[in-house]
């Protein structure tokens, strides 16, 4: 069942730029709790394949988080296939631990790093309260 905060927000993230194809937003264990896609869009995965893809998401994010007293607090993680360009955002509480994901997908020529910067982490920013 999706949480009704998750889905206004992932229906917001999609409204941001016409290159937004896919949102979603799973908890640190991979459960999806809500997603939102582009208005007539033709998905690429199906709802099992969004599943699997939230938990191996979650799981990648947990092990970046891990490397950040190294490396620097990460920020997105992104993946360009020939089809999509998939991102990352992980939230995550005041000790650096997974609280969510934030699951994207782009079209293959989104300016996906001013999409992000600009217009997606900030809105997640304003919203990281509501989490819990």
């Amino acid at each position: 069942m999706m949480k009704p905060f998750f889905k206004e927000l992932c229906e917001k993230i999609v409204a941001q730029d016409q290159a937004i194809r896919f949102v979603g937003i799973s908890d640190e264990e991979g459960t999806l709790e809500a997603d939102a896609e582009r208005k007539g869009l033709k998905a690429i995965f199906s709802p099992d394949q969004r599943a699997e893809y939230a938990i191996t998401a979650a799981n990648r994010q947990a092990t970046r988080l891990r490397w950040e007293y190294l490396l620097g607090k990460i920020s997105y993680a992104t993946s360009h296939y020939e089809k999509i360009i998939r991102a990352t955002i992980p939230v995550a509480d005041e000790n650096r631990r997974l609280s969510h994901v934030v699951l994207i997908s782009f079209d293959p020529k989104a300016n996906v790093d001013e999409i992000i910067t600009k217009k997606i982490i900030p809105l997640i920013h304003q919203n990281v309260k509501n989490y819990k």
